[in-house]
């Protein structure tokens, strides 16, 4: 399969969230694949040696490498890594915006809390968007701007609504960004929707061994190439315990409930609890 046209050597990524996880193995991955990377996160010795790691897989060593401290909750940050990009490689062929954080809140809990991980992972990608989508167009070249929502944006599970709202308006905020991006005349950028499934990284992890149901993050990294090759806008990841197939299905019950006016979130319900255990066996048995 071919790649996106936005991933050939010579090219540059700048990757968020890239000190660890999904972003440290994406960067990784544009770095061995030939593309000059920029790494951001917030400053420390976790992003330096992250940059370090990625200069290791470089063609260029640490000269097609930077790493550059950034808060993506600051629009100034952002648009502080924008420049830098532009300043040491000269464009950008892909943004992957990346970074977020979890463990949220209750609706009527923690508003700090929830303020700081909406700041985080929706205006982070907000703000990852409005800095570079305008020099990304200038440019007329193939582009990519990878958003990484989350299922729980999709079907909402309860137990942490800061977090599912967060993701949910990644979702919908990089629907709009690619609706509108193919109504440019001659944009030749396209937006992603990255969906990871349960991956083992520093913001899930419960313990050093990874758990035998989760992906790892260059799993997840395989899937969004091959699916950027493909086109796709909405990169639904699996992992060891869940298939796309039941994933589907989910997605479809969460649906189904405005759809047949059933109460929020009745894939919880125990009025619903047999119809949802049927509805699933009929995924098994395919």
């Amino acid at each position: 399969m071919s790649n996106h046209p936005a991933l050939t050597p010579g090219r540059v990524a700048v990757v968020t969230g890239a000190a660890s996880g999904i972003g440290l193995a994406a960067a990784t991955r544009f770095a061995r694949m030939g593309l000059k990377v920029c790494l951001a996160d917030l400053d420390g010795p976790a992003l330096h040696e992250a940059a370090a790691d990625v200069a290791a897989a470089a063609a260029g060593g640490k000269d097609d490498v930077r790493a550059v401290p950034t808060d993506v909750a600051r629009i100034e940050d952002v648009q502080r890594l924008k420049q830098a990009a532009y300043d040491a490689f000269g464009e950008v062929a892909v943004l992957m915006n990346n970074a977020g954080i979890g463990n949220g809140a209750k609706p009527w809990k923690d508003l700090d809390r929830w303020r700081r991980l909406i700041e985080v992972n929706l205006w982070g990608v907000i703000h990852g968007v409005q800095a570079f989508t305008e020099a990304m167009l200038a440019q007329g070249t193939p582009c990519a701007i990878v958003n990484t929502g989350s299922k729980q944006g999709i079907t909402t599970p309860p137990g942490d609504a800061a977090y599912n709202v967060s993701k949910a308006g990644v979702k919908v905020f990089t629907e709009q960004l690619a609706h509108e991006l193919r109504n440019v005349a001659g944009c030749k950028i396209t937006a992603h929707l990255l969906i990871p499934g349960y991956t083992f990284t520093g913001m899930t992890a419960r313990g050093p061994e990874k758990p035998a149901e989760a992906w790892t993050a260059d799993q997840v990294v395989d899937l969004m190439l091959d699916s950027m090759g493909r086109g796709d806008f909405y990169i639904l990841c699996p992992d060891n315990a869940v298939t796309r197939e039941m994933d589907e299905r989910r997605i479809q019950w969460a649906a189904d409930d405005l759809i047949r006016n059933r109460p929020a979130l009745s894939r919880w319900h125990p009025d619903h609890a047999e119809a949802f255990a049927a509805f699933m066996a009929g995924a098994a048995k395919r």
